[in-house]
Parts: structure tokens; sequence; C-alpha cells
């Protein structure tokens, strides 16, 4: 199923910057948190990226819709339970906190750049920039390895 955001561009800037985060927040594996309180593969916590895709002017409207799309309560606690198990929910959760960003998502390739839209959206405690670089280049060939229409 190819979910779509009502007026939010989805194309391979956004499919790659979305992968190497969840690479970089879960290494694609965990749904929760070692140790925290993040959920789904891009780790979002409650008062944090949820309450901010929740609030933000930009993107709240869009996921409302998509909660409601979802049956999701459109609730911080309830999304933010839901997303370690939705992978649709949680990956819409993703492109919005990247579209609550007013800079234009980094070209494909631009791998420094996406690390600092990473930072800036993300905001992660504990950054590691070591592994950033492989991330991106995983995000980068999956995403090269499909055939998705970008409208």
């Amino acid at each position: 199923m190819l979910f779509r955001l009502a007026g939010v561009k989805s194309d391979d800037r956004a499919r790659v910057l979305s992968l190497a985060i969840a690479g970089q927040e879960s290494e694609w594996i965990h749904r929760v948190q070692i140790g925290g309180p993040a959920r789904s593969f891009w780790q979002f916590e409650a008062g944090g990226g949820v309450a901010g895709v929740l609030g933000h002017a930009s993107s709240k409207d869009k996921i409302k819709a998509v909660c409601n799309e979802l049956g999701v309560e459109c609730k911080v606690s309830v999304v933010h339970r839901d997303m370690k198990d939705n992978d649709v929910l949680a990956a819409s959760m993703a492109r919005l906190l990247l579209f609550t960003d007013a800079a234009p998502l980094p070209g494909v390739g631009e791998v420094e750049s996406g690390w600092e839209y990473y930072l800036r959206s993300w905001r992660p405690g504990m950054p590691h920039h070591g592994t950033w670089s492989a991330r991106y280049k995983t995000a980068r060939d999956v995403v090269s390895s499909m055939s998705i229409p970008v409208s």
C-alpha cells in the first residue's frame, strides 16, 4: 500500500532522508528505544516529535487526516503508543516532522546536508555522526532499487 499525505510532496529526497533517519535512530530494528521512552523506527518521544507534529501549524491538520484514515485517536499519548506497531502512522509522522522544517529537503546524495537536517528536526540527544554516512548510503541504495512513481 502506498500511503500519500495530502499536500506533502513525496520524492526520493524525502524517502532517502526518512529511511536514513530510521537507520540512525533504530538501526531499522528497534521499535522501542532501548532503555527509553521513544517509539517506532524513527524513535519518537511523546513530548518531543509526537507533540511537535500534532501541534505544528504546517502538520497538525495533515496528521489529523492520517489518524482519521487509520482509525487512530489524534492524541499525543495514543499516537505515541500506536506508532510502535503501525508503520504507516510512524512513517507519516516522520515525513511530517521533516515537513515542519521550512528549509528545502537536501538533494539525494547531499549526505552532510541530510545530517544537518536530521539534527535540526530530530534533535537527537546523543548523535553519532560516525554512522550517518553508512546509514545514508543504505537508505539511498534501497530507494534507488524501488520503483515508486513520484507525484
